[in-house]
């Protein structure tokens, strides 16, 4: 028989959840015994995420870049449902190409949801997090310590929720809420599956070595940040190997720009570089509410 989960009874704060890693991480939590709040643009695939799920669940549709909208939400989740001691922020966008081609109001808004949107997160969850002496994950990735071309936005967004996530755990420490960092590599989500549709950006991730270029399942991904969050780690990766990249960090820029000068100008020969919008389903979700 499975042990208890020191998650079994508790609520859980997910942002993101509606498609992806989010629902994955939602029907993993459900599945170890939280009770799970759900956040999202989309309120019928939120929906539907939740009607998935043989425990109990609330909805919330609320953009995580609305500081003010997330701080009326987490005061409704207080009030119906009451403290989380887990908060998720997961949500993110993502968008490619050349840097000078890329919309403004695209670019800002990898920004506004992959970084302004946790810190939000943050703060609208921070009175219950303190009351619980929870855990706050924040969702990185292998963009927050190797940016790579073509993705500035979101490997900007990322490497500064990795430091927000740094600084609010040192900031917390004494007050006994735990920060995690999930690092993540490629992960089957709908937002990696419509990067191949753009030939440059295929053609980067295919001059990866083959582990970096490997997409991982989300259902294996999810379950490992979920074990982190009952272990309250302060890191966790995905996949485990990822970790041995840590220590060569200062030297990932300067091989990113060697290979860069060197494969790009080919690249270009058979590839259109061109800005490609927010990528993926959620993405598309999240530029229709938008203009909405």
């Amino acid at each position: 028989m499975r042990n208890r989960s020191p998650l079994t009874g508790r609520l859980a704060v997910v942002t993101g959840a509606a498609r992806g890693l989010g629902a994955a991480m939602v029907r993993e939590l459900a599945g170890r015994g939280a009770r799970v709040v759900l956040l999202g643009r989309e309120e019928e695939t939120l929906a539907q995420v939740a009607d998935s799920l043989a425990a109990e669940t609330h909805c919330y549709a609320v953009d995580v870049a609305d500081d003010a909208a997330m701080t009326r939400v987490a005061g409704q989740i207080h009030d119906r449902v009451g403290w989380p001691s887990v908060v998720v922020a997961n949500a993110g966008v993502a968008e490619g190409g050349p840097f000078g081609e890329s919309p403004p109001a695209t670019w800002r808004r990898v920004v506004e949801v992959n970084l302004i949107g946790s810190a939000n997160t943050a703060r609208a969850f921070l009175p219950g997090l303190l009351a619980t002496r929870g855990y706050f994950l924040q969702i990185a990735s292998t963009a927050a310590f190797g940016s790579a071309p073509m993705m500035s936005a979101y490997c900007a967004s990322k490497a500064g929720a990795e430091s927000f996530a740094q600084s609010l755990r040192a900031e917390l420490a004494h007050q006994g809420v735990g920060v995690g960092i999930g690092y993540l590599s490629w992960t089957a989500t709908d937002m990696i599956r419509d990067v191949d549709r753009y030939g440059v950006l295929r053609e980067l991730r295919a001059h990866m070595p083959p582990p970096a270029r490997r997409v991982h399942p989300v259902a294996t991904v999810a379950a490992r940040m979920v074990t982190a969050v009952e272990r309250r780690a302060a890191t966790v990766y995905a996949p485990p190997w990822l970790r041995l990249a840590q220590p060569v960090r200062p030297l990932l820029p300067p091989l990113v720009t060697w290979f860069s000068a060197r494969e790009l100008p080919r690249l270009a020969e058979r590839t259109r570089f061109e800005a490609t919008g927010l990528l993926g389903a959620g993405g598309h979700a999240d530029q229709s509410a938008s203009e909405g």
